[in-house]
């Protein structure tokens, strides 16, 4: 390569790395952050919801397994549906991940602050809101990225605390705790819970999930990307769920009385009170507070290059979100926009916040799904029996079950959703003249 070639990413991440970076960007814990919004909301059967939410995440997993395939580089579910249905859908479906993005250190924001509410009650939530926005804001700015061996240590933390909460809840059951009892049916089924009240929980714990798709971001560095990734795809999926339902079911059986929860966005804390005391309750919210800060770290970064990405290919005005700090090199203006983004972590609940996180992760599970379609069954007329139940029945269950997803969405989500797509479209509009032109990409292969 000479001196005047464009540097290319070295191909240099095994499996195992690609797996930590997904389950750190899952975050095991949330759920625990989660579950006492669901287990009140459904009043019980939480292991069952968790258990069709994979076979749902499943699903699209397996769609992101073989498009990556066939696109071995970065973008995700934008570079999908530009390259396998149309350049302008993959516009809109680019424009909507970034709804995910810039949302992203909002929640990372609530989450630690009903934690750190919960164990100071006399200081306000608003108080814990602005100061955690205010400090990963600087950090940014200052330009501290998260390296990848401490995401590794934090992983193994979330991994070492969750294995901790189980053994002392099977002890505590094992001594007659809570149900009293290791083996019960209740937890995945109960007469008394209707099936659209388990559903409609569905949407937030699929939340949980979010971190499968995340590895294809990892596409341009990682040895052999066409089977390396598929592979770490369903592992995180799969590992993550395993998590998920056990960690639920244990939680159920050791701490039944779900009645008695005095706030259920902070309900955890009250359960590890219960399972392991005040030393471990204290632990265990370091380490998730821990996990919060590089999430949000890490997410408001991802979301402020995508921005300048898109100021700086005058997808956006190039002055604002063009604009690199002299000082910093970081893109100021944008992070500060994130930062007031965050600060609507003062108005919501943690239901509506992970909801509107969920509309842009479910709009675009939907287009990856149909892009399997588009590229394998109709482009490339792989058109046997085999073909066609690879490439046009899963993909359509696929898309059927995150169809239904989205209309489970709370209301405030769709609403927000359905606003930030009409931008985009009207946006859109006006940048390809009417349809007449290509859209500008938006450069998310270099945002990550």
């Amino acid at each position: 390569m000479n001196q005047t070639s464009t540097p290319t990413l070295k191909r240099s991440l095994s499996l195992k790395y690609v797996v930590f970076f997904g389950l750190t960007f899952m975050a095991p814990t949330t759920l625990y952050s989660t579950y006492g919004v669901a287990v009140t909301s459904t009043k019980g059967m939480i292991p069952t919801a968790y258990a069709i939410a994979l076979v749902v995440m499943l699903f699209t997993a397996y769609s992101y397994a073989q498009l990556v395939k066939a696109f071995p580089n970065a973008g995700a579910a934008y570079t999908f549906t530009q390259k396998s249905i149309s350049p302008h859908l993959g516009f809109i479906v680019g424009w909507t991940i970034i709804l995910d993005y810039v949302f992203s250190p909002m929640i990372s924001s609530l989450f630690n602050a009903i934690a750190l509410h919960a164990m100071f009650p006399s200081v306000p939530m608003f108080v814990w809101i602005i100061l955690f926005i205010v400090i990963i804001t600087t950090v940014n700015i200052l330009g501290i990225k998260i390296a990848a061996n401490l995401n590794t240590i934090l992983l193994i933390l979330q991994i070492l605390s969750i294995v901790l909460f189980m053994v002392l809840s099977i002890k505590g059951l094992l001594a007659g705790k809570g149900a009293g009892t290791l083996f019960s049916t209740l937890p995945f089924y109960d007469s008394h819970i209707q099936l659209p009240t388990l559903l409609s929980i569905i949407p937030v714990l699929c939340f949980s999930f979010l971190g499968f798709d995340a590895v294809t971001a990892l596409s341009e560095e990682t040895k052999e990307p066409t089977k390396t990734l598929p592979r770490a795809i369903y592992l995180v999926t799969l590992i993550g769920g395993v998590i998920f339902i056990v960690g639920s079911y244990l939680l159920q059986l050791i701490f039944p009385a779900i009645q008695s929860f005095k706030n259920p966005e902070s309900a955890y804390i009250d359960i590890a009170m219960f399972v392991g005391g005040t030393i471990f309750t204290s632990i265990f919210n370091a380490i998730g507070l821990t996990a919060g800060f590089a999430s949000a770290i890490a997410s408001g970064t991802s979301a402020s290059r995508i921005l300048y990405a898109m100021g700086r290919e005058n997808v956006l005005p190039n002055k604002i979100f063009g604009y690199l700090s002299a000082k910093y090199r970081t893109p100021v203006f944008n992070i500060l926009l994130i930062g007031v983004v965050a600060l609507s972590a003062l108005f919501l609940n943690l239901t509506t916040a992970i909801s509107l996180i969920n509309f842009g992760a479910l709009f675009a599970f939907f287009f990856v799904n149909l892009s399997v379609i588009a590229h394998y069954f109709i482009r490339n007329k792989q058109r046997s029996f085999k073909g066609s139940i690879q490439y046009l029945i899963i993909p359509l269950i696929g898309t059927a079950l995150i169809g239904l997803l989205i209309t489970k969405l709370d209301k405030h989500s769709l609403l927000l959703g359905g606003t930030w797509l009409l931008i985009g479209f009207i946006y859109l509009l006006n940048l390809t003249k009417m349809f007449r032109q290509l859209p500008p990409e938006l450069g998310l292969e270099e945002a990550h």
